[in-house]
């Protein structure tokens, strides 16, 4: 699996939708003069795939926002395009109502309390590896009875 590619918009340097060209497979290399938005590129990677951004104060988060000549920017967002043709991050596809229900309790949600509020940030990685766990039990489960047949 590898990026595939990358757009930002409104994301520091980056006013205006700015998609990058394909990504490589390998190699990548990043070029360009002082000042184009070499760095910003990376902090931009760096953003949606590192858990640190999550605690940021609202200040702290303003200064993520193109600050530049025109128009102030109201949001940002930064989109990763990533290619699995390799299949290593495996993509799980849930058929049913009951089977999203079943995939939910197993995780610790109840029928009987419909009602949850998880806050950003606030779901411990000990729940995420139970969630993953239980999607693939549950994928084995099928297999298994899919060899049986």
């Amino acid at each position: 699996m590898h990026i595939k590619q990358i757009e930002l918009s409104g994301f520091k340097s980056y006013k205006d939708a700015a998609p990058s060209e394909p990504f490589s497979p390998r190699i990548n290399v990043v070029v360009g003069a002082n000042g184009s938005g070499k760095s910003n590129f990376f902090h931009a990677i760096r953003f949606v795939l590192n858990d640190a951004f999550v605690n940021m104060r609202a200040d702290e988060r303003q200064q993520l926002l193109h600050e530049g000549a025109g128009a102030a920017v109201p949001q940002a967002y930064v989109e990763i395009v990533f290619d699995n043709s390799d299949g290593r991050f495996p993509i799980v596809r849930l058929k049913g109502k009951s089977e999203v229900t079943n995939l939910l309790e197993s995780a610790g949600f109840s029928r009987s309390n419909p009602y949850y509020i998880v806050q950003q940030g606030k779901a411990a990685d000990r729940d995420r590896r139970a969630l993953e766990f239980a999607l693939l039990e549950r994928d084995l489960s099928s297999n298994r009875k899919k060899l049986e047949e």
